[in-house]
Formats: structure tokens, sequence, C-alpha cells
């Protein structure tokens, strides 16, 4: 799988996510922090990897900022981009089942390298939701998006 992965600071963390998806045989790029000579600011390096994922360069991302809260508004700004922050396992899971999100958002404040493993771990195991209400709520954000563009026609 290609994944893009930002970082507004090189944190251990950062750089064990990088080296955690690598390991598990993913294509990474990497922008901010993790890229010399890259833009570091949160927004930027965030949007660049969710359009990676929604022009298709991609096919998920990983953005991640102190809190994690910057970096997942940054990337939500992208029309077709769903993240989610994730601080554990359990909200992993439901947010590639029900949300069918595509990128995942970290607080590299508080995620230790165990943490990200188990996030990871959820993440990858599960699968967007075939129920009829889930696909439904996704489908509403994507036209969400469409009127958001729209408007700005």
């Amino acid at each position: 799988m290609r994944i893009s992965v930002s970082s507004d600071m090189d944190e251990p963390v950062a750089r064990h996510l990088v080296d955690e998806l690598r390991r598990r045989g993913h294509e990474v790029r990497t922008y901010g922090a993790l890229r010399p000579e890259a833009d570091r600011q949160w927004a930027v390096c965030s949007e660049a990897a969710a359009r990676d994922v929604a022009v298709g360069r991609a096919d998920q991302a990983v953005v991640c900022c102190w809190t994690g809260t910057g970096a997942s508004i940054a990337a939500n700004k992208v029309p077709g981009i769903r993240a989610a922050l994730c601080t554990d396992a359990y909200t992993a899971d439901g947010a590639r089942r029900w949300n069918d999100a595509n990128v995942l958002a970290l607080g590299l404040r508080l995620t230790s390298a165990p943490v990200l493993t188990e996030i990871l771990d959820a993440w990858f195991a599960a699968s967007p939701s075939e129920d009829a209400d889930d696909r439904s709520n996704v489908a509403h954000v994507g036209r969400i998006d469409a009127d958001r563009a729209a408007a700005r026609d």
C-alpha cells in the first residue's frame, strides 16, 4: 500500500511510524519534518499528505502534529478526505470500519511506540463496513464535499 506520512516535528514516534510502515511492507512518502528542506508547518504538510490520497498518489495517509488536532483539521479540508484523530486501537478500528477513514491523524505528544503499534494493527485490520447506514453516512459526507466545491465555483 502507498502511504503518505506527514509530521510537523521530527519526534521519535514520527520516525518510528515511518519505520513501522516500511517494516510492514508499505511504500512511504514523507512530508514536513520527515523530509529535509520541506515545509514543517502542520497545515502545509498535512494538506500535502492528504492531497496524495485525494488524487490517487497514495492509498492512505497518516498526519501528525503535537496533539493531532491541527493535522486532522488541515487534512479534512481536502475534498474526499475523511481524517480521524485516533488515540487508541478501538478508535482506529471504528474510524476505518464505520467512517471509512482514509487518513489517520496522530498526536505526537501522547502516542507511545506500543500504542502506535496497536493503533496501526487496528487500522490495517479493519475494513469499511457494508452496513447500509454506515455507507449512507459516508456517502453523505461525500455530498458535503461536493456541495462545498460547487459553492466555490
